[in-house]
């Protein structure tokens, strides 16, 4: 029963310090949904220069794609024309961070490690692209194929229209995607029924694993990771490459990492490393973009996420900081916490539990 109680105490924290800011971050998520259409993304990230890939990493910077969710507007935006350079460092900046992600950081672990993971997210995402576009100038060449059949040249004459149809520079398809009216009502559907709805399952998981950690690590194992804090960094990477766990997700297994010994910096591998990095992502990248740019993806992700991670521990030990200091977690919990708590659960648990009604109704 003590076991069962500590989780559940672990768990509830956990939900009260994230709760209101994710909520938060999913609402101006939808109303930036709303606000900007995809077409701007899609327009300036044709170059292979400095600039395409500065662009390309900073449009991903705030828009609440998880790194499932990244992979299609990814394979749009390399379609629209974009450089494997500026598509590679949307495929890593975007994962990262998020509005929610953003918010979500702060509400738990204070502003100033915020603004560290947005910078180093920025840096390891445009150094990637430029690497790419210096060292991976393999031009595709498409495959067309025809055939001399009448109905065969009639489909794909019209695959060619409407492909052509679909391609926006700037002309009146752009213009009325552009002038689209806002939608409140759209935004809380896209917030709360599309966003929320592809991260309930990791976000559910997420707080569990983050309660679990802090229940199970034994102290004699955290002293041995705070001892040595390489074998943290080894672990974390181990683990963050490749799972699937989306930028949000990943704040209560760092927070509950910390709570059990590990370093701050092994926390941030953990946090850098694991929303970019899954091995679908990785299966993604190898098909449409290469060999040599998948090397240089996850090259620049493992080695910049250690890199800041050690940094991240240095200025701790310089200045002699308790990692768990950052974690905010009260004892005291305020009734817009407790409420949006709940409120979050309600939305997880539907999420999980409606697709097996709808089965049965069937």
């Amino acid at each position: 029963m003590e076991y069962i109680s500590t989780f559940f105490t672990a768990l509830i924290d956990l939900s009260n310090a994230m709760a209101p800011y994710i909520l938060f971050g999913l609402a101006f998520a939808g109303i930036l949904h709303e606000l900007v259409p995809e077409s701007i993304v899609t327009k300036h990230l044709g170059n292979e220069n400095v600039s395409s890939v500065v662009k390309s990493t900073v449009f991903g910077i705030p828009l609440p794609v998880c790194s499932c969710g990244v992979i299609p507007l990814a394979t749009s935006i390399k379609k629209s024309g974009a450089s494997k350079g500026a598509t590679l460092s949307f495929l890593i900046s975007t994962p990262i961070t998020g509005i929610d992600s953003i918010l979500a950081t702060f509400g738990m672990f204070g502003w100033i490690f915020t603004i560290y993971r947005v910078i180093t997210s920025m840096v390891i995402a445009i150094a990637a692209g430029i690497l790419t576009n210096v060292y991976d100038k393999e031009v595709e060449k498409p495959v067309l194929k025809f055939s001399l059949n009448p109905m065969d040249i009639s489909a794909q004459s019209k695959a060619v229209s409407s492909e052509e149809s679909c391609c926006c520079s700037n002309d009146s398809a752009c213009e009325s995607e552009e002038k689209s009216k806002f939608s409140i009502i759209k935004a809380y559907k896209y917030a709360f029924g599309k966003l929320l709805g592809d991260i309930a399952y990791p976000l559910f998981w997420g707080l569990v694993i983050g309660a679990l950690i802090t229940m199970l690590i034994p102290q004699n194992l955290s002293d041995v990771l705070v001892e040595h804090t390489w074998i943290s960094y080894i672990i974390a990477i181990s683990i963050a490459v490749p799972m699937y766990v989306c930028a949000t997700a990943s704040l209560p297994i760092a927070a509950g990492l910390m709570l059990s010994g590990v370093s701050a910096g092994a926390a941030f591998v953990f946090l850098s490393a694991g929303p970019a990095t899954n091995t679908v992502t990785i299966g993604v990248v190898k098909k449409m973009l290469g060999t040599k740019s998948l090397y240089i993806y996850l090259g620049s992700i493992v080695i910049g996420s250690i890199i800041f991670g050690l940094g991240l521990d240095y200025v701790f030990n310089v200045n002699d900081i308790d990692p768990k200091s950052l974690i905010h977690m009260h004892e005291e919990v305020g009734i817009i916490a407790l409420i949006s708590s709940l409120i979050l659960w309600g939305y997880i648990l539907y999420f999980i539990i409606s697709p097996y009604f709808k089965k049965r109704s069937l």
